[in-house]
Parts: C-alpha cells; structure tokens; sequence
C-alpha cells in the first residue's frame, strides 16, 4: 500500500490522529478504486447483517484496516464487515479513538458500474456509542473523479483524492476544492430508498409532497445520493418499512457518520423521531431509520410521521 503524503493545503487542523486516519483512507482510495473492475462479483460470504459480500467489499475492509491500525492514536477498528472490532493497541476513549468504515458503501453497484464510496466515523467512545461521541467523520465517493468530504469541529470540506504520479508506486494527494462546505438554502433534489410499497402511508404522503417540489436524484449509494442533496441542497431517505421498522443502514457506520457530516454543512438529521446522533444503540450492527438534509424539509418530514 503507497504510503500517504501530507496534507498541503489542509490548513491548521486541530486533531493530528484525525488528518492521519483521513490520510490513511485517501490512501487507499486510489487501490480500491483501481481493484474493483476485478471484483465485481459475490465473494461467497456474508456480512454480521445477513447481506451478501461482494468481492470488492472484502478488499477494501482488508485494505482499510491495515491502513487505519497502523495509526497513531486509533485504538480500534470496527467494520461493517466484521462481528468484533479490531484492536489496535489504544485504550478508547483514554487517548485514542475507534474508526468505524463502511468499507464499500453501494457495492451492489458493481456489476451495473454505478457511485460507491467509504463511509468513516472517528469516535471518541468504545462502539457501540452514539453520534456525539464522533469527533469527526467522512466520507469517499468514487465518482469520475475521487473526492472525499471531512466534517469535524471547523466544519466541512471537500477534497480531490489524487495519485501524484501514474503507477502503483505514486504518493497520494488531498486538494481541497471546497473550505465550507454548507447545504445550499435552495434545495433542489431528493432521493428516498426502499421499495415504494413497502413504505408506510405517512411517509408515502410526505414522499408525494416533495416529489412536486424537487427533483429525483437516487442511484443506490447512500454517499452519492448525500452528496447530492449536499451539492445541491434537498432531503435523502432510507424510511422506516412496513414489516423492517430497523429501516436498512447501520447506525455506526453509516447513519451517525453521515448525519454528523450533514448537521456540521447546517443541515439536520433525524430518524423519524430524534436527532440521528442521540440514538442509542444496544449493538455495533444496529439499524435506523435515516432521514437527512435541509432543515425545513427535515422538519416537514418529522411533522408529517408524528
């Protein structure tokens, strides 16, 4: 794996551990990416949640874990893809931190050559904790071009993940395109995951409101349809479903790191009834309701379920 390469123009981040872990992840963007045209089929195994594993899911966890163990100040790593956590001989929550990855979110894109990315949480907290134990978190979206969002107590910015030189061999660079990165005021698009039929009523009448006022961005990836509503401003929903009320995404590793990225852009995050962030898990691999984006249609949304 390339080593990565400081940050040049990153400014004066507060958290040296925190820029490492996120050195670490646009380090191995540049591999996974290049990996996945041959990994684009099941693996055989499933994940903790009972999901089929693709190949590429199985690559990127292995990948990510070395990179992130072998930082300075992570005490553990805990994966979607993995029962336990990994210990990487930090005492978290005494001085050092828990990562937690969705190693390849959307990687049923795949085979249709869609938007996937890596979802990161940086707690301060042994998981199973809540979002306001994150210091920071982020994400990677492998779109035409790499980027990486970073939330953290000075906000959010957008960056280029590029390799500086063709070649395994090149060094990894971090160009920040966008310093503040907030929602737009005008939102403009929406995306809500799940079968139609299995929503519930109320939701279903909330979702045919906001489909004469926005437009339908949704491709199957949680960070590219919330890096849409980010771009552009508007609402992304993976609902509560009749008969899975759990909803589909997984509070640690992808519900909590991605409201704490939307809050911090002046957004707001819910899963029907609360904050996201105040949610209490009982486990790792638990499941939430995700509602996210611009405040007002956040607020129309939880009126409309109560």
């Amino acid at each position: 794996m390339t080593d990565p390469t400081p940050v040049a123009d990153s400014g004066d981040r507060a958290d040296p551990t925190v820029e490492a872990v996120f050195d670490a992840v646009a380090a191995t963007a540049p591999e996974i990416r290049a990996a996945l045209p041959g990994r684009r089929v099941e693996s055989g195994t499933g994940n903790p949640s009972g999901e089929r594993v693709m190949a590429g899911d199985l690559y990127a966890d292995e990948l990510l874990a070395e990179a992130i163990t072998a930082v300075d100040g992570v005490g553990s790593f805990v994966s979607e893809e993995r029962e336990a956590a990994v210990d990487a001989g930090g005492a978290v929550g005494e001085g050092a931190y828990a990562v937690a990855i969705d190693p390849l979110d959307g990687s049923s894109n795949l085979r249709s050559n869609n938007a996937m990315g890596t979802v990161v949480g940086v707690y301060d907290a042994p998981l199973p904790a809540t979002g306001r134990d994150l210091v920071a978190a982020g994400y990677v979206l492998y779109g035409p071009i790499t980027t990486m969002v970073v939330a953290d107590a000075s906000g959010v910015r957008e960056e280029v993940v590029e390799r500086e030189t063709a070649g395994d061999d090149g060094g990894v660079s971090r160009s920040v395109v966008e310093d503040d990165l907030r929602l737009p005021p005008d939102p403009l698009v929406y995306g809500f995951g799940g079968r139609v039929p299995d929503w519930p009523d109320d939701f279903t009448a909330y979702a045919r409101e906001i489909e004469d006022e926005l437009k339908l961005r949704y491709g199957g990836a949680m960070v590219g349809d919330v890096n849409q509503v980010l771009t552009y401003g508007g609402i992304f929903a993976y609902p509560a479903l009749v008969g899975t009320p759990e909803g589909k995404l997984r509070l640690s590793f992808e519900a909590n790191p991605i409201a704490y990225i939307v809050e911090r852009a002046g957004g707001a995050a819910t899963d029907g009834e609360i904050d996201i962030l105040d949610v209490k898990p009982e486990g790792v691999h638990d499941r939430v309701p995700l509602y996210v984006g611009n405040e007002e249609l956040v607020e129309r949304l939880q009126a409309a379920l109560a």
